[in-house]
Parts: structure tokens; sequence; C-alpha cells
């Protein structure tokens, strides 16, 4: 914790270094995407994409899950992100990052016993909804890709999204991150369900 602290007491000197920048951020933001991707503190959005402050607005979720819209009854923290991205900031893309070594698909294609961690399980349960395709329980690579790709099919039914995708103006995207390595690799709908490096 000292060190984060230290950061902390310390980061106004490179605010006051790129001071143009930041007074900038003070007019507001204009983020170029939405970057959805799971909350495990090896993912660094904005270190893999090289975005500055302002260009990324991010959603974090366990096992970067994107639950069902909920409609008006139900409302959730990850739907007013997703509408207040698309009808506010008017982000052009929305990527979905799934990562590798991932305890939450890893837990989902293993069966995990999850009673100790109620939250967690329900969190698993109720918002997959059994929508991850099944893999080869030692696929964790192609698990996670499955699974980013059944998260862009839930913002699908999200109807801010079905407006911009109808007209146009709104990119879909699912990544996956390789944390031992670093590379990056895109899903290419040309090519079905398969993963390519950048």
């Amino acid at each position: 914790m000292q060190s984060l602290v230290e950061h902390a007491r310390t980061f106004t000197e490179h605010v006051a270094a790129n001071a143009k920048d930041f007074e900038r951020l003070a007019d507001g933001q204009t983020p170029e995407a939405l970057f959805v991707t799971c909350s495990d503190s090896r993912v660094v959005p904005s270190l893999i994409t090289g975005a500055r402050p302002g260009q990324l607005f991010e959603l974090r979720t366990a096992g970067n899950i994107v639950p069902r819209y909920p409609g008006r009854d139900r409302p959730t923290g990850e739907a007013a992100t997703i509408e207040y991205a698309l009808c506010v900031l008017q982000v052009r893309d929305i990527i979905v990052c799934g990562h590798s070594h991932c305890g939450a698909v890893g837990a989902i294609l293993r069966g995990d016993d999850l009673s100790a961690m109620p939250a967690v399980r329900h969190w698993l349960e109720h918002s997959t909804d059994g929508r991850t395709p099944p893999a080869d329980a030692g696929d964790l690579p192609g698990a996670v890709q499955a699974h980013a790709l059944a998260q862009l099919d839930t913002l699908r039914g999200y109807p801010a999204v079905r407006e911009r995708l109808a007209d146009g103006s709104l990119g879909l995207h699912a990544w996956y991150y390789e944390v031992h390595t670093g590379s990056v690799s895109v899903h290419r709908p040309e090519r079905g369900t398969e993963f390519a490096r950048l």
C-alpha cells in the first residue's frame, strides 16, 4: 500500500509537467471506446492499448461479464455504464477483452464449487446463464475467447447497442490478452470464431 500512497502523493508533479493535457480533461471527456474487461489486476487497459487519460471509458467486472439488459425494474451499474458510454459519450467502439489465466472463466469451465463465495457463484451462474459455449476442459484460452464472443451477443440485446449498430455508428470487438506475453489477439468475424494476433 505504501508504494501506492507515495505515487499518489507525487502525482501532482506528473500533472504539472503535462498541464495542457490535464487542463483539457477538465473540460470533459470524449473517449474513443468503451473497454469491457475483467477486474483482474494483471489486465491494465491503458497499458495494453497505450491509451492516454480520456481515451478509454472502462467497465470492469469479474470475468468481463456483461449481464443481460435489466430493463427499468432492476437497474445495474453495468447497464448504466454501457448506456452512458453510448448515449452521452458517443463512443464509436466497444471492446470486450478476455485474458489468459482468467479465474472466472476457469471456474465456469471446471465447474468449481463456489459455495464459499455465494456472490461470485451467483454472478457467474446468473450472468452467464449457460451462454459460455462448452470447450475442452484443458482449453482455457479457447473458452475465454468463446466467452468474450458470448458477451458481444449479450451486448447486442441492449437497446442503445441495437440502435447504434443499426445506423452503422458502432463497432463491436472481441479481444484476447495474454498476460505472460503481452500479445493481443482479435476476433475476425470473417473467420468464424477464430482469433488472430494483432
